[in-house]
């Protein structure tokens, strides 16, 4: 049977989908890959892998046979606007590598997209599925290449390539990895261990959010989709919660009343969220192939609170 290849499975999302993918179809047909040896303790099998190199990418999908790509491997966007010049060779010449071994060797492919693929022109609440996008984020002008990238070879050469564009993740497997929305990880870790939390974001920031199972089970349930239901297969608007610094300070309050929090505003990523949406209109999802969160804010925090003690 085809195994499934995770790339970047060290990072924030693929941390949770490798032992989601574990469960749902067994540690032998899961091979996670990073560029980091950091998961060598993941479940399923872990090779290591640079995306950047082709042959190599070329002789790890044929070498384990695999069926199924999860491109996760990525620079995100408060890091991407550091090294812009950088962030694009990473994030553009990595999925290139990893579309044309899908091509050559007759695999589906996930590659995710992300809130940052619109920018100040585009409706904010709520952000259509089809709309302008216009980023200005290094970040985010990789984004919107990756989904035409993917139609590209979809429509081109028959590749099976699905996407999401995902709003702010919310994990509690991993730590922060360069996201303006990374406060909303964050912000739990300084709770639980100093009980206060300065925050980058003006505290009536609103943010799409949405919890890391949501968003893995999303991943899931696309790649399982009948292919002939999807219209929008590249770049599907999937949302859960939203909310800003102060109303989730405010809900961790609730169960850590002596919690405090101030801010210090970050300028670059403040003009980040400021040009990204405040609610995606995920009906098309909805739609297409039936996507409903599980998550909202008050259960969020419940369960980041409940994980987090047992693992600090």
């Amino acid at each position: 049977m085809k195994r499934i290849l995770v790339t970047g499975a060290v990072g924030q999302i693929g941390t949770e989908l490798v032992t989601a993918l574990c469960e749902r179809f067994g540690h032998e047909r899961i091979l996670a890959a990073d560029i980091r040896g950091g998961g060598k303790n993941m479940p399923g099998q872990f090779v290591l892998l640079d995306c950047l190199d082709a042959d190599r990418v070329n002789q790890v999908v044929q070498k384990y046979d695999v069926g199924t790509i999860y491109h996760l491997a990525a620079i995100l966007s408060a890091t991407a606007e550091t090294k812009p010049l950088w962030a694009y060779h990473v994030n553009m010449q990595t999925l290139l590598h990893v579309l044309d071994a899908a091509h050559k060797f007759g695999c589906s492919l996930f590659v995710p997209s992300s809130i940052g693929a619109f920018g100040p022109g585009t409706p904010r609440d709520p952000t259509p599925q089809d709309t302008i996008q216009r980023p200005t984020t290094m970040y985010g002008i990789t984004k919107v290449a990756a989904e035409l990238l993917c139609d590209y070879y979809h429509t081109r050469y028959g590749v099976d390539t699905r996407g999401l564009r995902f709003p702010g993740l919310i994990s509690y497997s991993a730590m922060p990895g360069g996201g303006t929305t990374d406060y909303a990880v964050d912000i739990f870790h300084r709770a639980l261990r100093e009980g206060k939390y300065t925050c980058f974001l003006h505290e009536d920031t609103t943010l799409d959010m949405m919890y890391m199972p949501d968003a893995v089970r999303a991943a899931i349930e696309l790649m399982e989709a009948p292919a002939d239901l999807l219209h929008h297969r590249n770049a599907f608007n999937v949302t859960a919660m939203q909310f800003c610094p102060r109303e989730l300070a405010l809900e961790i309050q609730r169960h850590l009343p002596d919690f405090e929090i101030d801010y210090d505003v970050d300028p670059v990523r403040q003009a980040i969220a400021d040009s990204w949406p405040q609610r995606l209109d995920d009906s098309a999802a909805k739609t297409e192939w039936g996507w409903a969160p599980r998550y909202g804010l008050q259960e969020m925090v419940i369960d980041m609170l409940s994980q987090l003690r047992k693992r600090l």
